[in-house]
């Protein structure tokens, strides 16, 4: 039986997918993007970590089921929740026995038989940190390379996806990258939706509390209202090759 190592239960999410979801928050992550906002989460056996079985999760979800009416259910995101995937593989094929919508928040980055977990997660939340690996070892201090895996296998299986990306003023932000994100995801199918997430500092205290020092310190928070248009256009143009993609 797998054991699985979560950080909280958020009972009523209303971002992370459609309609009212649980949000499961599971620990570890093997990514140390300069923005995250969770830094609690990077170890997998951390301070805060819950041990409990797949079947005890999703017991407790089960008690939620009547909120998340036709279009809610949960979401797993982390941390990375792909870096258990015993565990993680576990609850969805319980959650589809139980008729519980599922959704995966993830970069990508973990570990595990990708086509087994996506055979059982109805949306992706597919979160793209930068679409070039020099911009991805640059925002992640990792190298690039394995969420393209993880991204050919849910084109394989036709998973729809809400592509999210974080917008950082100096990092990510600016008329170039986005045109060129915008091409990017042109090449991808399946997306039924594109966020572009304003930076914010939200997260900066658990750096403080932790004796971690937050590499954007001093960068303001991204005004939302300045992402409009280019959220706006990005969705168009990839909502509009979708749906000729689906007429065919």
């Amino acid at each position: 039986m797998a054991i699985g190592y979560i950080h909280s239960v958020e009972s009523m999410g209303l971002v992370d997918g459609p309609g009212i979801r649980t949000v499961v928050f599971l620990q570890g992550c093997n990514l140390r993007c300069q923005y995250c906002h969770n830094p609690d989460t990077w170890e997998i056996r951390g301070e805060r970590a819950q041990q409990i079985t797949p079947e005890e999760l999703v017991a407790k979800l089960c008690r939620f089921k009547p909120y998340y009416g036709t279009e809610g259910g949960v979401t797993f995101s982390g941390g990375e929740p792909l870096l258990q995937p015993e565990f993680l593989l576990e609850c969805l094929k319980l959650c589809h026995q139980k008729g519980i919508n599922t959704c995966l928040d993830t970069a990508g980055c973990g570990m595990g038989d990708y086509e087994e977990i996506l055979k059982y997660t109805d949306l992706i939340l597919m979160d793209i940190k930068e679409h070039t690996p020099q911009g991805f070892q640059k925002i992640t201090r990792r190298e690039s390379g394995q969420w393209e895996h993880f991204l050919e296998a849910a084109q394989r299986l036709h998973v729809p996806m809400w592509i999210r990306h974080v917008v950082v003023p100096g990092l990510t932000d600016g008329d170039e990258h986005l045109a060129s994100l915008e091409d990017y995801l042109k090449s991808i199918s399946h997306i039924r939706r594109v966020e572009l997430l304003p930076y914010h500092t939200l997260g900066v205290h658990k750096y403080h509390e932790m004796g971690i020092s937050y590499p954007l310190e001093g960068v303001p928070p991204m005004d939302g209202n300045s992402l409009i248009d280019w959220q706006k256009r990005i969705n168009n143009t990839v909502t509009h090759i979708e749906n000729e993609e689906e007429n065919l």
